[in-house]
């Protein structure tokens, strides 16, 4: 990211980090199974062959008080027989005929689908029993304008096990921090074009990352849903908060549109054509095998697709229901994002028996911050491996002391053949994406540059020592440097311009460099 930044140095008024869309899901845990629901049902003395009733008159009592709220609040209350209109832009009508700035706007209700529970026969003993079925049934959106949140919704499912869903804007939420603390900026839509004080914002941005979530999130629930104590008489039941999904962003905001819109065709270019699946599940945190491009047993799929929007085109690669994308917004900002939608593949540290270790990444809100790291990890990645893109001088300029004899300690260098088979195949290796992010070492340039492994002593060492020249020429030009105390190489800022220069050369075809030239 700073290397990028490094780069656009000139172009770049300012960088900005944080969530923007959350959505949280409340769930009554142990009602949220047909074992769990089951026991509940047993324990508060009613019988399965009721359960039909009991689940109709529950819902209709959660559904009379949850619109109870809308007549209390004097807002008004839609059903929507087409649940595929843009609730958000309902609500928002009803915002500004009103002139809503604090408080509830409107409730809106639709039939949509959900996992609820269905009583079945079982084939067998021909036993009644509850499971888990998909079904329709009505939900109830309270749409508000938070005194913290700003405009956000809290939708909630009317049927057993009556769940909430929590849809916050965390650029929203800034804007309102900023807003508190004195800050200037401008805004458009869902991004900042400029703010006066990125350092304070940045601030402001890392406390959503702290941010207490539960006693937030349960007296929004207690005001969508004030009737579900009642209905579940005598269990006592909270709800458990999760992050369903995330999306993390990392605002570029460039000094003006021409200064963007010059550098972004490149960066679709390179985001599209040097990006393989290696790379995508490099930036996603994901371990990669070093000869082949996934483990045998991971069945996900990597995906990288173009798509236009109204402002533009968006890059976006995915690696099963993660994946981390790039498009410009509003004409002078530059967006990654990484959105995180199964936590199953990403891990996070826990202690266990006084020892800390790894575990399976929770969607509880416990995990939240590691959730927030794992995404601007992913971002940064993103950033630094297209911070080659889109140099200022020409080839001629860049390469030209790259072909002449240089001197190394005491040692005369040879200059690159640039043109040659054996050299510009060096310099496509050691820029690939991991070797980018991550560095390499001699015996990974042995794995990429050699046919296969040997176990022949004497090829060994002849290949380690082939290596170890062409790493000696290419510190000795200034294309990569050495890591302190490692056996570990970078390519150097001076390198990475290098090799997208040529590689994007070796692509063009000789009608495009005519007329270029």
């Amino acid at each position: 990211m700073d290397s990028f930044i490094q780069r656009h140095r000139d172009s770049v008024i300012g960088m900005l980090r944080g969530w923007d869309r959350l959505r949280l899901r409340g769930t009554l845990r142990s009602i949220s199974h047909a074992t769990g629901l089951s026991r509940f049902l047993s324990y508060s003395g009613r019988l399965l062959k009721g359960f039909g009733e009991f689940a109709l008159q529950s819902s209709r009592q959660i559904r009379a008080a949850a619109l109870a709220v809308a007549e209390q609040a004097d807002r008004p209350t839609e059903h929507l027989q087409n649940p595929g209109i843009s609730k958000e832009e309902v609500a928002q009508a009803y915002a500004r005929r009103d002139g809503i700035k604090e408080g509830l706007v409107c409730v809106l209700t639709a039939v949509e689908p959900c996992w609820s529970f269905d009583i079945v026969k079982e084939p067998v003993r021909g036993h009644i029993e509850l499971r888990h079925a998909y079904r329709k049934c009505l939900h109830v959106y309270h749409y508000s304008i938070h005194p913290l949140f700003g405009f956000m919704h809290v939708r909630l499912q009317t049927w057993l096990p009556f769940n909430l869903h929590i849809c916050i804007n965390g650029r929203e939420w800034l804007g309102r921090q900023m807003d508190a603390a004195g800050i200037g900026y401008q805004r458009r839509d869902n991004c900042f074009i400029s703010i006066s004080d990125v350092e304070a914002a940045q601030a402001l941005s890392d406390q959503q990352v702290r941010f207490q979530w539960r006693p937030a999130l349960d007296r929004l629930a207690r005001e969508a849903n004030p009737a579900v104590d009642q209905v579940l008489q005598p269990y006592q039941v909270s709800y458990y908060w999760s992050i369903d999904e995330s999306e993390w962003a990392t605002d570029l905001m460039f000094r003006s549109e021409a200064a963007l819109s010059g550098l972004y065709p490149s960066l679709l270019r390179h985001g599209i054509v040097s990006f393989g699946s290696r790379e995508v599940m490099r930036f996603l945190g994901q371990r990669v095998p070093v000869y082949c491009n996934s483990h045998r047993r991971d069945l996900r799929q990597v995906v990288s697709d173009l798509r236009g929007r109204p402002e533009g085109i968006r890059i976006k690669h995915r690696l099963g229901n993660n994946s981390v994308k790039m498009y410009n917004k509003q004409g002078s900002v530059l967006r990654v994002e990484t959105t995180l939608n199964n936590m199953r593949e990403l891990k996070a540290p826990r202690r266990d028996k006084g020892k800390v270790v790894w575990k399976r990444m929770r969607k509880g809100v416990v995990d939240a911050r590691r959730r927030a790291k794992v995404s601007d990890d992913a971002n940064r990645r993103y950033l630094d491996a297209l911070s080659t893109v889109a140099q200022p001088k020409p080839l001629k300029q860049l390469t030209e002391a790259l072909s002449r004899r240089v001197t190394w300690g005491k040692q005369f260098v040879r200059g690159l053949n640039l043109l040659g088979e054996e050299d510009s195949k060096l310099l496509e290796v050691v820029g690939r994406g991991e070797f980018l992010l991550n560095g390499f070492r001699n015996r990974d340039l042995q794995v990429a540059l050699f046919s296969g492994p040997t176990d022949d002593p004497v090829e060994k060492r002849r290949r380690s020592g082939q290596i170890t020249r062409r790493l000696r020429m290419l510190r000795a030009h200034g294309l990569i440097q050495k890591l302190p105390n490692t056996h570990r190489y970078v390519v150097s800022a001076y390198g990475r311009q290098v090799i997208a220069a040529l590689i994007a050369a070796a692509q063009a075809d000789v009608d495009t460099l005519l007329k270029a030239g």
